[in-house]
C-alpha cells in the first residue's frame, strides 16, 4: 500500500518525441499531482452500473497497472455484499492506498475499518441547501461532528479526506471554516467538491485558491455543464494537489471528469506524470466491458475515432507525417492508429491501404477504385477492407477463390446451453461442426473454430452491431475486426439474424486472413 503522501512527481523534461513536442511551459504551481480514481463507487452509481464482485477485482488490478494512487472501492456502508467486495480490493496487496466512502456518520468509519481499507474520503454537508434541508442540521454542527469524526478515524490509523459536499454551493466562508477545522482535527487534506457540476471555472480557481493556502487540497468535478475537465485544471491551477475522477467519465447524471483526460493533459501540456499512460486503453476497455457502457467514439484519449482518419487530407498528411493531424502518438496511450475509407477518402489513403493487403495497381486502376470507394461512403456505408479488396478484385477483373465459405447455420438457445451447428466448405472439402457458449453467437463462433481447427488462429480485435432498421424484424450489421500475424481485416455482414450476420462476417474475415497468408498445414484434413 502506497500513502498518498508519500507518491512523488515525475516531471518529464524531455520533449515527447521530435515530432509531437511540448508547446507550454510548466503552470500549475504544485510540484505533486496525484489521482483518485472512484470509478469503483460514483462511477458505479451511474444508473444501470452495478459490478459484481469479480469485475471489481478485475477494475482494481487495471487501475494498479495503470499507476492509479488512490483506488476508492466503493462505500462500506451500502450493505454487507459491498463491504464484501471493498473487502476482496483492499486483500490484493496493491501499491495504491484503497479508500471507502464514509458519510459523516461513525458507523460509516467502523464499517470501512472492517473493510480493512488504507482510508477514507469522509464526506459531510457544506452548502446551506445540504445542511439545513437534507440533513436538518446547522453550521457549527456540522464542523464539531466533523472535527469528531476525523479525530476518530485518525485516533484509528486512517488516511483521511476530508469533503465538503455540494462545496461549490456553499457559502466560501463557511466552507473555508469547515477546511480549516478539518486540517487542525488531523484530516490529510480537504476537498472541493463540485457535487452537481455547477461551478464556473473562475468561482472554482477562486475558491481551491483559498482552501489550498490551509493545507493540501483535492478536487471533484462533474460534468454536467461540460466543465469537468476545466474545473480540474482550474483548481490544479490555484494550488490543488489532488484530483479525483472515474475511468471514461462515468459517474452519476453528465459523469465525473474522465481521469484518463486528466493524466495525458497533465503529461503533454506540463510534462507532469500521474499514470502509466501505455495501460490507459486496456484500462478503459476493462471498465466498459464491465459497466456495459461503450467507449463514445468522439472521446478524447479512449475514443474509437481518436487516432482514425478518413479525410484525403488528413490521410495523406498523416502518411507523411505522424504528427501531421494528432497531438500525440497513439501508442502513448496504447493505441493504434486507424486509417479508414469513406466518402472523404483520397487516393494515398486508397492506395496504402491496398498496399496493406498486398494488392497493387495501376494509377488508372487506383482511380477507380478510389471513385467507387467515395460512390461507397456517400451512400452512409464505411468501407471495410472486405469491401475495399472487392472492389479493387472487380476493377482488375480477377476471381477470387475462397478458402472459407459458410453453407448452413443453425442454432438452438431455448434450452440450458446454448448450441450451434455450422457447415463450411474449407477448401475442396465440406466441414461441420458443432459448440456450445453463453448465447448462440457464442456457441456458432466456437463452432467454426472447430471446424477449421488450427487455421482459426486468428484474434478478434472488436464486435460491433448496429441496427439499421427498426421493429421487431431489424435487420442488423455485425462489424468486426480480426487480426492474424501481421494481417488485420475488418468486415461488415447484414441480416436480420444477428447470429447469421456475426458467423457470416467472422467466416469472411477469417477467409481474408487466411487468403493473405495461408497456413502451412493444409486447412481441411485428408
Amino acid at each position: 500500500m502506497k500513502l498518498p503522501a508519500e507518491s512523488s512527481l515525475v516531471v518529464n523534461s524531455n520533449k515527447s518525441t521530435e515530432l509531437y513536442s511540448d508547446h507550454s511551459t510548466q503552470s500549475i504551481p504544485v510540484d505533486d499531482v496525484q489521482l483518485l480514481d472512484t470509478t469503483l463507487r460514483d462511477g458505479e452509481q451511474a444508473p444501470g452500473v452495478s459490478l459484481t464482485p469479480d469485475e471489481k477485482v478485475d477494475i482494481a488490478h487495471a487501475l494498479e497497472k495503470a499507476g492509479v494512487d488512490v483506488i476508492e472501492a466503493g462505500s462500506a456502508c451500502t450493505s454487507e455484499g459491498e463491504r464484501e467486495c471493498i473487502r476482496r480490493v483492499a486483500d490484493l496487496g496493491l501499491d495504491a492506498t484503497v479508500t471507502s466512502f464514509a458519510r459523516g456518520i461513525k458507523s460509516d468509519i467502523d464499517h470501512a475499518l472492517d473493510c480493512n481499507v488504507d482510508g477514507i474520503t469522509l464526506v459531510v454537508p457544506s452548502s446551506d441547501k445540504h445542511i439545513e434541508t437534507k440533513v436538518g442540521s446547522t453550521r457549527e454542527e456540522v464542523i464539531e461532528k466533523s472535527v469528531e469524526l476525523v479525530e476518530y478515524a485518525v485516533d484509528h490509523d486512517l488516511w483521511v479526506e476530508l469533503l465538503g459536499e455540494d462545496g461549490s454551493r456553499a457559502d466560501p466562508e463557511f466552507l473555508v471554516d469547515l477546511a480549516a477545522a478539518g486540517h487542525e482535527a488531523g484530516a490529510d487534506r480537504f476537498c472541493y467538491a463540485d457535487t452537481v457540476g455547477h461551478a464556473s471555472p473562475e468561482h472554482t480557481y477562486e475558491m481551491v485558491s483559498k482552501l489550498s493556502e490551509l493545507g493540501p487540497t483535492s478536487v471533484h468535478t462533474h460534468d454536467d455543464l461540460g466543465f469537468g475537465m476545466t474545473n480540474a485544471h482550474a483548481g490544479l491551477r490555484a494550488g490543488a494537489d489532488f484530483v479525483h475522477g472515474t475511468v471514461n467519465g462515468i459517474g452519476e447524471r453528465a459523469g465525473n471528469v474522465a481521469i484518463e483526460e486528466v493524466a495525458i493533459a497533465l503529461k503533454h501540456c506540463y510534462g507532469i506524470e500521474t499514470l502509466n499512460l501505455p495501460a490507459v486503453y486496456e484500462l478503459a476497455t476493462t471498465v466498459s466491458k464491465a459497466t456495459g457502457i461503450p467507449l463514445a467514439p468522439n472521446k478524447a484519449v479512449i475514443g474509437q475515432n481518436t487516432f482514425t482518419h478518413e479525410s484525403g487530407i488528413h490521410t495523406d498528411g498523416t502518411l507523411k507525417d505522424s504528427a501531421m493531424y494528432e497531438p500525440y502518438p497513439p501508442e502513448t496511450v496504447g493505441r493504434e492508429r486507424r486509417l479508414v475509407l469513406g466518402k472523404h477518402a483520397g487516393r494515398a489513403g486508397v492506395e496504402s491501404a491496398l498496399a496493406e493487403h498486398s494488392v497493387d495497381v495501376t494509377d488508372e486502376e487506383l482511380a477507380q477504385v478510389v471513385e467507387r470507394v467515395k460512390s461507397l461512403g456517400e451512400r452512409g456505408k464505411r468501407v471495410t477492407d472486405a469491401d475495399l479488396l472487392a472492389i479493387a478484385e472487380d476493377v482488375q477483373d480477377r476471381d477470387r477463390e475462397r478458402f472459407v465459405e459458410l453453407l448452413t447455420l443453425t442454432t438452438a438457445s431455448g434450452g440450458d446451453v446454448p448450441t450451434a451447428s455450422v457447415k463450411l466448405r474449407v477448401g475442396d472439402d465440406e466441414r461441420v461442426a458443432a459448440g456450445t457458449g453463453s448465447g448462440p453467437v457464442d456457441a456458432a463462433v466456437k463452432a467454426v473454430r472447430e471446424a477449421l481447427g488450427p487455421a482459426a488462429d486468428a484474434e478478434l480485435d472488436s464486435f460491433h452491431v448496429d441496427a439499421i432498421t427498426g421493429g421487431t424484424d431489424a435487420v442488423v450489421t455485425v462489424e468486426v475486426a480480426m487480426t492474424r500475424g501481421d494481417h488485420s481485416v475488418t468486415v461488415a455482414a447484414s441480416d436480420s439474424d444477428i447470429t447469421r450476420a456475426s458467423v457470416t462476417a467472422m467466416v469472411d474475415a477469417l477467409d481474408r486472413l487466411l487468403a493473405a497468408s495461408p497456413p502451412e498445414q493444409p486447412v481441411a484434413d485428408d
